[in-house]
């Protein structure tokens, strides 16, 4: 069995180039699973990669590479023994180290297995202010790194790329740098793909960290269930458009230059939506998984940004969800809810 980790920040891209990898490899003949690892105890992006078929698990509540070493050896155990795939796929959440994860991984007892790359996904159109806001955690997941996929290459200009691809290989010049736009699966993320199926020969001496405390990023998540009246999807992407766009405006107020990863699914009869936000200067992403339904209702969002005070965030985004409810006329109660309990700001200037 192959282990393939696909790590990197908050909203660096790190779904979408897994569903597009997943289907890719689907298509190849082979057999994958896929572990799906969000700091919150309501998952949002397992529901959206099962949308397109493939198999997933989730662990939730804490980070994989800290908290649930456990819950991910019993989780890669029943893969095995229940669907036995030869390649698993694992998306540690966008503050986890993927080499830890790796190293853990190396001291269980799961039989023959083999790893590809460690790779790390970074956002081009945002480097620049994760590096600004948290510039210790990002260089240690880029020197972690056997793989540095320069992502979301369509949204920026040729010099972004490029002063990106050199920042990259100025913190680890031993990285396989690959430039590519995950979101249009063009030929650079095909080669990004063939490179996945080499295995990882990297051992590299490190302090064991906690990477909850080291990102300097906490969380907030849940879930509602909700009534939606007959919405329809294009009616769901419009709200869940003004959302975000409130959610960004308030934490603006707070910190200026945050980024991170804001996600909402909203599940209604009519079909399931996605939407995301992933820095101050970016703007709402919204995605139609689903334009069919099977009838159950749900909204899950996830919340995890730099630099905001845990209170600040969980105020901003139950308020800001549940006035857009209201006037939409969307029935809704509130189901569950987690905010992780380290702090959301830790200074990374010590």
């Amino acid at each position: 069995m192959k282990v393939i980790i696909i790590g990197g920040f908050l909203g660096s891209g790190k779904t979408t180039t897994l569903r597009n990898l997943g289907k890719h490899l689907i298509d190849k003949g082979h057999k994958i699973a896929i572990i799906v690892n969000e700091v919150g105890e309501v998952g949002v992006d397992g529901e959206t990669i099962s949308s397109s078929g493939l198999v997933t698990k989730e662990l939730t509540s804490g980070c994989i590479c800290c908290s649930l070493k456990v819950s991910m050896e019993f989780t890669l155990d029943s893969l095995i023994e229940d669907y036995n795939p030869d390649v698993v796929i694992i998306e540690p959440t966008g503050i986890a180290f993927p080499l830890q994860i790796k190293e853990h991984i190396e001291l269980m007892d799961l039989g023959e297995i083999s790893f590809a790359p460690v790779v790390t996904i970074i956002d081009a159109s945002r480097f620049g202010a994760e590096w600004n806001q948290i510039p210790k955690f990002i260089e240690n997941q880029i020197k972690e790194s056997e793989i540095v996929c320069i992502n979301k290459i369509d949204l920026v200009d040729r010099e972004t790329i490029a002063s990106s691809t050199q920042a990259a290989l100025e913190i680890n010049p031993d990285a396989i740098v690959v430039e590519f736009s995950a979101k249009n699966a063009d030929e650079k993320f095909e080669r990004f793909m063939d490179l996945l199926t080499g295995e990882s020969e990297l051992h590299q001496e490190r302090e064991d960290m906690n990477s909850m405390e080291v990102s300097g990023v906490g969380s907030y998540a849940g879930e509602y269930s909700i009534t939606s009246n007959g919405k329809d999807v294009d009616q769901i992407t419009n709200m869940l458009v003004h959302t975000l766009v409130n959610i960004k405006d308030k934490v603006k107020e707070i910190n200026p230059d945050f980024v991170g990863h804001i996600k909402i699914s909203f599940k209604a009869s009519s079909g399931l939506v996605k939407g995301s936000l992933t820095s101050s200067d970016g703007e709402p992403v919204v995605e139609i998984l689903d334009e069919k339904g099977d009838g159950e209702e749900h909204l899950k969002f996830l919340s995890a940004v730099t630099k905001v005070e845990k209170e600040d965030l969980v105020e901003i985004v139950d308020k800001c969800i549940q006035m857009n409810l209201e006037m939409e006329n969307v029935e809704f109660e509130k189901t569950h809810s987690h905010v992780h309990n380290e702090p959301n700001f830790v200074s990374l200037d010590l």
